[in-house]
């Protein structure tokens, strides 16, 4: 077969019928970065293979069956494949979709209609030259008192900050189409010909006017409708006044959203001009253009405020430009004026995508510049000169032989990598990474003992009180066999107690001190502070982290993490750190088997659970509250445990731990389920942290759809710590498509980077790292999870920049900006 001689219009409608679905799935693939999705029936590549195997019966270019099967074959072979090849084979599928659409599609009698947008020349407010980037908004014409404070509840009171208001997307009505061309879920505009207006009352509501026209071009007829909603448009004067002002002939140019109805394709909510004559420029803003929609208040509207912007446009050419021209060549950047004017009043879609990028790497350039100068700061200050032994002798040697196992690979080689910066001049600053079990706390405490047999001290500080306190009691069991001094700070101590303690660490005699943020508090001084360890690092912010920092000369610091990070992610947040991984568990994890279930089927989990502590094990059953809620119809761990006490395990004894607790009551909770006189735990994510229990088999997660991935991971990693097959159970209680989608990742994947990818991807950075925390960077276009080949960009100008002008002495203009943006994440914020 060929199709040299065309489909007909029933043909061209079973073909585009077949390809829509495939388009939308290779885009949905691209958009969820991918991950083989996984849809109602099927996965991504089981789709792929089914609809290239049975493609419309209608004539096909020379060789199109062939490459058709050459296609099929390679997806059935997806799942196996890398991420790049991945990327390749979906990326030659829509390009060879693109093109066989292109031409089976009939040509259309002529070419797409033109449509004049008036030259920008004409834009120039009248009021440019009184006006400056520093004037106040109130100076702008049409901007009174009410609405400036309205524009000041969004942060905006200069002209420079309406032009650093982003666009938060823009809709694209620049895409110019013939009739016969329109597609349904597309933006086009139109140009076409008035056969004839109706206006009418609806018979339904006598408040509802609707204008219809009957529209016509070379290729085919339409029928736009505007509703015309209130009581003044329907009185007949009304709308035989709107009716002369669409005569038949006039040319109309039409832009919207293009729909499919029961009457065929129609627009939905057409923005309608009529033209002097089918050449001349449209006068409306909106039509035929790229339109940006911006993120407003109450009381100010789309135009109004699209036509502030349009007048103050012009003032983008007094920005003074940051960047050096070299590096603007370098990069292939806009200027900033340019990039402002193209992302507020694009040409076209090539010029929005150049000023986006432009801007999206000054945020990330900016961002980078503060972290680099943070890590220069550190290291130009002396470190403690520890002098160190070999790790094969004295105390991290008698350490080693106390343990029952012994260190990984991984352990060993992330072990000398502390070593070897712990030995230098300059003060140690690395981030330790590794999954769920794979053996961090060890190698840190190794790093602490060899600064103890140094002559210092060593600091380490968890973020909660059950974590700080499991620490230190796993330290009490090592540390008095190697004749060392351990002691725990936290809220909860004494004050007795803590005095004593405190005097004990002025004058040297504790060596360890291990505590909560507690470890920041003014009275808190060390004699000789030479190692500071911070455990789940992602939960301090920065500048709690430097007050621990500045109790001792200049400290080394190692902070370890068990969530997974993405590389865009750890630049942003960790870039002022070294970072090691231990990428290897050790021997003897058993693998934990995932399923998902739904909320009818607790009773299989709970199933599960009585069969594994008839064989002597220990279930947690975790919930995203502690007490019921009058707004979220979740169920909540006090609840849960009086049903499980009372109805489910009458015949086992079932805890209950949450942060509400005291710590002497978590403490006896922790250590009843430690010891098996407490099967079950009924918790929050108090566990999800550090939790060390090896006879734990079973996490059964109630309304797990509530929990990030990453959450959900390290929850899962507090069983399968024993030689026991362990099981983690998702409850999902949504029956929203895409929370099922999330957790399918979950019970699919073991590997926390992969998982924390897709976390980063769906629920953004802060959720990846649990917190909003000072540090985080705060971007107004930048994606950490779109934009990582510009964050890499960014890096290397900013390494550059630092490396020949370490003080930016060279480039005033963004010294400047770094100044203002450290002043404004200068402030620190509450632990959790």
């Amino acid at each position: 077969m060929n199709a040299d001689r065309g489909l007909t219009s029933a043909q061209l409608a079973l073909f585009l019928a077949w390809l829509r679905p495939l388009q939308q799935s290779l885009g949905l693939e691209v958009d969820r970065g991918f991950q083989n999705l996984q849809g109602r029936q099927q996965r991504f590549h089981e789709f792929l293979s089914q609809q290239l195997s049975a493609p419309p019966s209608i004539p096909m270019p020379r060789g199109a069956v062939e490459r058709m099967d050459r296609l099929r074959d390679s997806f059935d072979g997806y799942p196996q494949l890398t991420d790049a090849a991945r990327r390749r084979l979906v990326s030659d599928a829509r390009q060879w979709l693109y093109e066989l659409r292109h031409r089976l599609e009939p040509s259309a009698p002529m070419a797409p209609p033109r449509l004049k947008l008036p030259t920008a020349s004409g834009s120039q407010p009248r009021e440019a030259p009184s006006l400056d980037l520093e004037s106040p908004i109130t100076r702008i014409k049409g901007v009174g008192p009410k609405l400036a404070s309205r524009l000041a509840s969004l942060n905006l009171l200069l002209v420079k900050d309406l032009l650093r208001h982003y666009p938060r997307d823009h809709v694209d009505y620049s895409a110019m189409r013939r009739i016969e061309a329109l597609v349904a879920g597309e933006t086009a505009t139109i140009v076409a010909t008035i056969r004839r207006c109706n206006g009418f009352v609806s018979p339904r509501n006598p408040n509802l006017a609707i204008l219809e026209l009957q529209l016509q071009d070379p290729t085919g007829r339409l029928k736009v409708t505007r509703f015309l909603a209130g009581k003044r448009f329907s009185s007949q004067a009304y709308l035989k006044g709107q009716q002369r002002l669409y005569p038949a002939g006039a040319s109309v140019a039409v832009s919207g959203l293009v729909k499919d109805g029961a009457y065929g394709l129609s627009f939905q909510d057409p923005l309608i001009e009529v033209l002097e004559n089918p050449t001349s420029p449209v006068k409306s803003a909106s039509i035929g253009r790229l339109l940006p929609v911006y993120a407003l208040t109450e009381g100010v509207g789309a135009d109004r405020f699209r036509s502030l912007i349009e007048q103050v446009l012009p003032l983008t050419e007094q920005w003074i430009e940051p960047l050096p021209e070299p590096l603007r060549k370098t990069f292939g950047l806009l200027s900033v004026s340019e990039a402002l004017k193209a992302l507020h009043a694009p040409k076209d879609r090539t010029t929005l995508d150049r000023g986006r990028h432009r801007l999206v790497f000054d945020e990330f350039l900016l961002l980078q510049l503060g972290l680099l100068r943070r890590r220069q700061a550190l290291r130009s200050r002396p470190g403690p000169e520890l002098g160190l032994l070999p790790s094969s002798q004295g105390l991290v040697k008698d350490f080693k032989d106390l343990l029952s196992f012994q260190f990984t690979d991984a352990q060993q080689r992330v072990l000398r990598e502390i070593e070897a910066d712990l030995a230098q001049s300059k003060p140690m600053a690395r981030l330790v990474q590794g999954d769920v079990g794979s053996g961090k706390t060890v190698v840190a405490i190794a790093a602490l003992l060899s600064t103890i047999a140094s002559g210092w001290q060593g600091a380490l500080m968890a973020p909660t009180e059950v974590l700080a306190e499991q620490h230190h009691r796993n330290l009490c069991h090592w540390f008095p066999q190697l004749h060392i001094t351990v002691e725990l700070l936290t809220g909860s101590t004494p004050r007795p107690r803590r005095r004593q303690l405190l005097d004990d660490l002025a004058s040297g005699s504790l060596k360890l001190l291990v505590g909560t943020h507690a470890l920041l508090e003014d009275p808190v001084v060390f004699e000789r502070l030479g190692l500071v360890v911070v455990d789940e690092q992602h939960r301090f912010g920065v500048h709690q982290r430097d007050r621990l920092l500045n109790k001792g000369l200049q400290p080394h610091l190692l902070t370890m993490t068990a969530t997974p990070i993405p590389r865009t992610l750890a630049l942003s947040v960790h870039g002022d750190l070294d970072v090691s991984q231990i990428d290897e568990l050790p021997p003897g994890r058993t693998p934990i088997k995932t399923a998902m279930l739904s909320a009818g089927q607790r009773e299989k989990a709970y199933a599960l659970i009585r069969d594994e502590v008839s064989k002597g094990q220990r279930a947690y059953v975790v919930l995203p509250l502690v007490e019921e809620s009058e707004k979220l119809e979740l169920r909540s761990a006090v609840e849960v445990h009086a049903e499980l006490v009372s109805e489910v395990f009458p015949d086992l004894q079932v805890g209950l731990l949450h942060g509400r607790l005291s710590s002497v009551d978590k403490q006896e909770v922790l250590s009843s389920f430690s010891s098996g006189a407490c099967q079950v735990l009924v918790s929050t994510t108090v566990v999800e942290v550090g939790v060390d229990v090896p006879e734990a088999s079973v996490m059964m997660i109630d309304h797990a759809e509530r929990f990030g991935l990453a959450q959900l991971h390290q929850l899962r990693g507090r069983v399968g710590r024993g030689a026991a097959a362990s099981h983690c159970l998702l409850i999902n209680g949504s029956s929203n498509p895409l929370a099922r989608q999330r957790l399918d990742v979950l019970v699919r994947s073991t590997d926390g980077f992969e998982i924390a990818e897709m976390d980063l991807r769906l629920r953004g950075p802060g959720q990846v790292l649990g917190t909003r925390q000072s540090g985080l960077p705060d971007l107004a276009l930048a994606s950490l999870a779109d934009d990582a080949a510009v964050l890499e960009d960014a890096r290397t100008a900013a390494q550059d920049l630092l490396r020949d002008d370490p003080n930016l002495e060279r480039c005033p203009q963004l010294r400047a900006l770094l100044d203002d943006q450290q002043r404004r994440l200068s402030g620190g914020t509450p632990l959790n």
